[in-house]
């Protein structure tokens, strides 16, 4: 959603994946040190929001290309963590400090007693059921606020956006803060809703396939849900072949696998619109 919103605002976004690798960091080590994992949560979303406005000053003030900017910040992110576990505490891949504390599970009274229903709806953090609301929340702050048809308005022609008053570059700033907050609440889920620890490798390309996902959706919240949800099933489906035998390199490729065939029908489709729209003004 985060990725989504800051499209809608002209800018695409490839560094989602540090912006989840800063959150996932600064969650762990904010709760270990609190021991409250809401301080945690809180925290990688400050954490987010922050790399993600230097990473939009990058683009609207300096003129940084995007997609140059996005992999410099992956390079960066990637290269900190490296130095940094090592140096400072000492560890080479995982990160898992005394006083640590994940995220608790929510069950939902009745529900969880519901045979098959049950599992996928109970027994989740906070922050999964947060991601479930933030599809309609960002539906509504895009089709029905005037902020957000300014956004939409800033992503579909800055110049014209910028000739009837609008101010462009703070939304455009505003989109990208946007995302990397939602990236930093990625990145908390990740450490502290999962697996309850920290390593560099953990986000394990989920960045690349969220942009994906709003590729595939045309940057539309309900659109790119389900293609989130789509890409999820076949990870999962992953895993389960590689408890079947499978060899783990084919279980690997599975879910990139998916999301080339999912982005290449994504511009069939659209060429076939554009050849659809050409008849029709022929016609």
């Amino acid at each position: 959603m985060g990725g989504l919103v800051n499209r809608q605002g002209g800018i695409v976004n490839i560094g989602l994946e540090p912006m989840m690798l800063v959150g996932a960091f600064t969650a762990v080590v904010v709760s270990a040190q609190s021991g409250n994992p809401f301080l945690g949560v809180l925290a990688a979303t400050v954490a987010g929001a922050l790399l993600g406005l230097l990473f939009s000053w990058s683009i609207t003030r300096l003129g940084a290309n995007e997609i140059v900017a996005g992999l410099g910040l992956n390079l960066l992110v990637l290269g900190f963590f490296g130095y940094l576990l090592p140096t400072a505490f000492k560890i080479e891949g995982t990160l898992l400090p005394a006083g640590l504390v994940g995220l608790p599970k929510v069950e939902i009274p009745l529900v969880n007693q519901i045979p098959g229903l049950g599992p996928i709806l109970s027994g989740h953090d906070i922050l999964t059921y947060l991601s479930w609301l933030s599809v309609p929340l960002v539906s509504v702050f895009l089709y029905r606020t005037p902020l957000g048809i300014e956004l939409r308005a800033t992503g579909a022609n800055e110049e014209a956006a910028r000739a009837a008053g609008v101010p462009t570059l703070r939304l455009r700033d505003f989109s990208t803060v946007v995302a990397g907050a939602f990236s930093g609440l990625a990145g908390a889920q990740l450490s502290l809703g999962v697996v309850t620890l920290f390593n560099k490798q953990m986000t394990g390309g989920r960045g690349f396939i969220a942009l994906a996902a709003f590729y595939f959706g045309d940057a539309r919240p309900a659109l790119t849900a389900l293609g989130a949800v789509i890409f999820g099933v076949f990870e999962a489906a992953g895993f389960r072949l590689g408890s079947s035998g499978v060899p783990s390199q084919l279980v690997q490729m599975l879910p990139y696998l998916v999301v080339v065939i999912s982005l290449t029908l994504v511009a069939v489709r659209r060429e076939l619109r554009v050849r659809e729209r050409a008849r029709a003004a022929a016609a």
